[in-house]
């Protein structure tokens, strides 16, 4: 009997499709929407405090930043907000939850090539109706063969994915454009943990030098370089 193949975990948004420059189309709207309250830099940084605040309770995605959106707004005007400026910030997040999906550069040759010899493994944060949307229109979910949508990217949600597809933090390999969320809780277990960045990263999502201190992980300038990379280590 043959041994099946090893699984290799890939993150999404901004790993394999945009997703940053979404919410900051939308950030940008929301400034101008609340221009006659605040200043533009005022309001964006009371939006990340509240969005962060809310990550506990709403989690992460495009429906969490819209009521965050709708709270800011409220908070912010002291009230005044209108029923046709709240309408405004609904109409963003549903056009944000519609948008077409567009792949990073080299994507669908890299994922098509290392599905030959991986079973991939989608680890996401977000909405579950969201990110399994948004695999379907990018066109890739045939490649895959698990979807693990996660409410955090911890250490505990690392080990609880390893026992339950039983695999060895040896044998586990992480790929994303998030130090905090792909790499840090990935090599703090033993496992290899690949990054790829991209060209902004969201506030919530920064780390500092001294985070990264004496962190082991490999970085590559672009996913198309991965199945070269893993044909040389593995």
């Amino acid at each position: 009997m043959s041994t099946p193949p090893p699984y290799l975990a890939l993150d999404a948004d901004d790993t394999l499709w945009h997703n940053e420059p979404l919410y900051q189309a939308s950030q940008r709207r929301f400034r101008e929407l609340l221009f006659d309250y605040h200043d533009p830099a005022w309001v964006e940084a009371r939006l990340n405090e509240t969005e962060i605040r809310n990550l506990k309770h709403f989690g992460y995605g495009v429906k969490g930043f819209t009521l965050s959106m709708i709270e800011t707004a409220i908070e912010l005007s002291e009230g005044r907000v209108t029923a046709a400026q709240v309408q405004s910030i609904i109409d963003m997040g549903r056009e944000m939850l519609t948008q077409p999906i567009e792949l990073l550069p080299g994507v669908r040759d890299a994922v098509s090539e290392l599905a030959e010899s991986y079973r991939l493994m989608l680890v996401t944060k977000g909405d579950l109706l969201d990110q399994e949307s948004k695999l379907a229109r990018s066109g890739l979910g045939e490649h895959f063969s698990a979807i693990e949508v996660v409410s955090e990217k911890d250490r505990e949600t690392y080990l609880d994915l390893m026992r339950r597809y039983s695999i060895a933090p040896a044998d586990f390999t992480m790929v994303g454009n998030s130090l905090k969320s792909d790499v840090l809780p990935v090599a703090s277990l033993g496992a290899v943990a690949v990054h790829i960045p991209y060209k902004t990263t969201w506030v919530h999502e920064r780390v500092t030098e001294g985070d990264l201190s004496g962190v082991t992980y490999q970085a590559l300038e672009s996913i198309a370089d991965l199945p070269a990379w893993l044909q040389r280590t593995h």
